[in-house]
């Protein structure tokens, strides 16, 4: 009898749910081929994950169960996909059916996230107890789901009554032998996640005494992204980890912890007891390319156009956009006014030349001085910011004149600080249909962009782009700093209350000036009705804009002072 178990690391598309079921038929086919008795997908591979209010769709969840119930595999696969309600009032299941040989439904979810960005309580039907899958090609093993192991040792931020893991672990003081826990997991990646998970395995596997099998999701859908990093762990702690951002089957013989191999591009981590998983900048930039690339790739988009200031978040967007479309599917347009340097338009080009992409020159002096004088009765007594917004605004008119003319999709270059603060025009260079920098603080940018110049082996983002001062260059001299308070001050009060939840008491006490902190967290609150119409971006931290930060637009924020 094989004790080979095969975890397939999927990129599902959402709704795609042919496409998804022969990803997992062709992973599945890869597995016996060499060795495995029975694979294990991820959570809904079958509808891909998050699908969101298609589970509100009765066709649409019975069509997932008929297909998963349907799959036609040399082996037997434990498949993540949504189930039926059990009667007419109740919601679906997020469930796993047992496919490839005796059908029949194994498990649902049992532990249902409503926090952050999950909001599973609003589409699914909590089971009462985790499954067992007797018998699969001779072994038996117990079955969770994603957030049915994080409770047992205290990982998120829910208290739920019920702790699957100990549940297991109670029948095996009854009796019940099992082999391994396996656990179908879409666990979406932010920076540092990868070390939690491997702690939620670690816990499991010591405390069943048996190994722990974490098969996850891979990809980018809409603002979420999953790193895949599937694991195996063992409980006397070591721990194999399958490679990030890739897709591939992770085999494991469960007589011999040493027998894993890999069936894909990138190399196994093998941890040792303690050992931990090191992320590097490279792992960050690689998530936020996979997020560009999929988001393209999963709605039919080809060609990226956007604004190329010569600024450094133009910059790096214009070098993510390149990594993840190819350079000869990137336009970068320079729109030069009156107050543009003369600097700034040669990093424009310099960066386009150095990615290869294509480059235009489209100055707004013309437009801008029509603009001004069509409009003189408007903004001459008005507010200045009204003149300049009117610059941006032209600028995201010629980019997406652009993309409607030539089948692309703009897309804003906006970072999470600015966005925090509101230093951005709406209609303008918030303009575009994705935002690879918006979970990005400033200083991120940076980093990022001379990370991504050390990968290549030359200055995509030139030295002056990283050295000079940051400016809109809506206005003679103007430079960030005369609005913002300093970006490495800026960023870590905004990280302290958007991450860690501090508030203005709790940040002053940290070291920085009250005054400031309280104008930094008023003019995030009063900026919100921007962010609600802000282009999706890439959860790439703790607590991103979007799903996970769900503020009031009309509402009074003079409590803070």
């Amino acid at each position: 009898m094989s004790s080979k178990i095969a975890l397939l690391q999927a990129n599902p598309v959402v709704g795609d749910i042919k496409g998804n079921s022969k990803i997992i038929t062709e992973m599945a086919k890869l597995a016996s081929e060499n060795g495995a008795s029975f694979a294990v997908t991820t959570e809904l591979a079958i509808s891909g994950y998050p699908p969101r209010d298609l589970l509100l769709q009765a066709d649409f969840v019975k069509e997932c169960h008929d297909v998963a119930s349907a799959l036609q595999t040399d082996i037997p696969v434990l498949v993540g996909t949504p189930v039926p309600p059990s009667s007419q009032r109740s919601l679906p299941g997020n469930g796993v059916v047992r496919a490839g040989d005796s059908v029949r439904e194994v498990t649902r979810k049992q532990l249902l996230p409503t926090y952050d960005v999950f909001d599973e309580a609003r589409y699914f039907e909590a089971d009462e107890r985790p499954g067992i899958a007797r018998t699969i090609a001779g072994l038996d093993v117990g079955v969770t789901i994603c957030e049915d192991a994080w409770q047992h040792c205290g990982a998120t931020p829910n208290d739920y009554d019920s702790d699957p893991i100990a549940q297991i672990v109670e029948w095996g003081r009854q009796g019940v032998v099992l082999h391994a826990t396996v656990n179908l997991s879409a666990s979406p990646y932010h920076s540092d996640k990868s070390g939690t998970r491997i702690a939620v395995a670690r816990s499991a596997a010591a405390s069943l005494n048996h190994p722990f099998l974490l098969a996850n999701q891979v990809g980018g859908n809409d603002d979420l992204l999953f790193d895949g990093r599937s694991i195996i762990a063992w409980p006397d702690g070591r721990a194999v980890v399958a490679p990030a951002w890739t897709e591939g089957v992770l085999i494991t013989d469960l007589s011999n912890p040493e027998e894993c191999s890999w069936l894909g591009k990138g190399e196994l981590t093998i941890l040792r007891t303690g050992q931990e998983l090191e992320e590097t900048e490279d792992d960050l930039l690689d998530a936020i390319i996979i997020g560009l690339s999929d988001y393209c790739k999963k709605s039919g988009i080809s060609k990226i156009v956007l604004g190329l200031s010569g600024g450094i978040d133009s910059a790096l967007a214009a070098c993510i956009a390149s990594s993840a479309v190819g350079p000869e599917n990137v336009t970068g347009i320079s729109m030069p006014s009156r107050h543009s340097s003369q600097h700034s338009i040669d990093d424009a080009k310099a960066t386009a030349d150095a990615l290869g992409i294509n480059f235009q020159m489209q100055p707004i002096s013309d437009l801008h001085d029509s603009a001004d004088s069509a409009l003189s009765n408007v903004l001459s007594n008005g507010h200045p910011v009204a003149g300049e917004n009117l610059q941006a605004r032209l600028r995201g008119l010629i980019v997406m004149a652009y993309a409607n003319a030539n089948g692309a999709m703009a897309i804003a270059t906006g970072n999470k600080s600015e966005l925090g603060q509101g230093y951005c025009t709406l209609y303008g260079d918030m303009a575009g249909g994705y935002a690879p920098l918006g979970d990005l603080y400033k200083m991120e940018v940076y980093s990022l962009a001379r990370q991504y110049n050390k990968r290549i082996g030359k200055d995509a983002v030139t030295e002056s782009t990283l050295t000079k001062p940051p400016s809109a260059e809506l206005a003679p001299d103007q430079k960030d700093e005369d609005s913002l308070p300093p970006y490495p001050v800026l960023d870590e009060m905004l990280r302290l209350h958007i991450e860690e939840g501090l508030d203005a008491t709790e940040i002053t006490a940290k070291g920085h000036d009250g005054a400031v902190v309280r104008e930094v967290l008023t003019r995030l609150s009063k900026n919100e009705h921007k962010r609600w119409q802000m282009a999706p971006a890439p959860r790439v931290s703790k607590r991103a804009f979007g799903q996970g930060w769900r503020q009031p637009l009309a509402a009074r924020h003079d409590w803070r002072q």
